[in-house]
């Protein structure tokens, strides 16, 4: 894959109604409409699952729901995308925001779970683990349940020559603590990242 690419298009969509304004993306411009349908269609399904997650969570009424997203990376054939939606409803205590991050290979459509990053048998699980919990510990963050494991499940975007891992909010540490998030240089997981992957693309030098 040559390293130099061309931003991928992104436009800005929106769904509103009385009490709901989120706003997404969508990509346009590909050279292959299929990879761009299917890259759309997973997007906006991720949009869909985040309202439903808020309407399990806030179950008063009414509702006031808001939505953004930023783009994390878009450079080289990768796009790394963070979805962000807030609810709140009468009486609860207080808002909830839900995310959701997804990374694409924008020539293939690929969407990368975490361990498409790695080499197959590289014990990924156990190095992110080490290095959140060294982060974990390096800036006293209070923790309900202990040092977390780092799963296929785990959610992450990539930024520049960062991956990021990061949690729910209660999924590690307690409310007021917001998203806990964990940055790791790419040039720190050389050994382990999959040849051609979205790592091994992000630390090449400029050229």
């Amino acid at each position: 894959m040559p390293q130099f690419q061309f931003p991928t298009g992104i436009q800005t969509h929106s769904i509103t109604s009385p009490g709901t304004s989120i706003y997404y993306p969508m990509v346009f411009g590909l050279a292959d409409r299929r990879i761009q349908d299917q890259m759309n269609r997973t997007i906006y399904h991720a949009v869909h699952l985040l309202e439903q997650e808020q309407k399990k969570i806030q179950t008063g009424t009414p509702m006031e729901m808001t939505g953004h997203y930023e783009i994390k990376t878009n450079e080289r054939g990768i796009l790394s995308l963070q979805l962000t939606n807030y609810a709140y409803s009468t009486p609860m205590a207080h808002g909830f925001t839900a995310v959701k991050s997804l990374t694409y290979d924008v020539n293939t459509g690929k969407l990368y779970a975490l361990q498409d990053l790695f080499k197959p048998g590289s014990n990924y699980s156990a190095v992110l683990s080490g290095i959140v919990a060294a982060q974990i510990k390096q800036r006293g963050i209070p923790l309900l349940h202990g040092n977390p494991v780092i799963g296929p499940e785990t959610d992450y975007y990539l930024a520049d020559k960062a991956l990021v891992i990061y949690f729910p909010l209660y999924a590690i540490a307690p409310y007021y603590y917001g998203f806990p998030m964990f940055p790791i240089s790419v040039y720190d997981l050389m050994s382990i990242a999959a040849e051609q992957g979205p790592l091994d693309t992000l630390a090449a030098d400029v050229v």
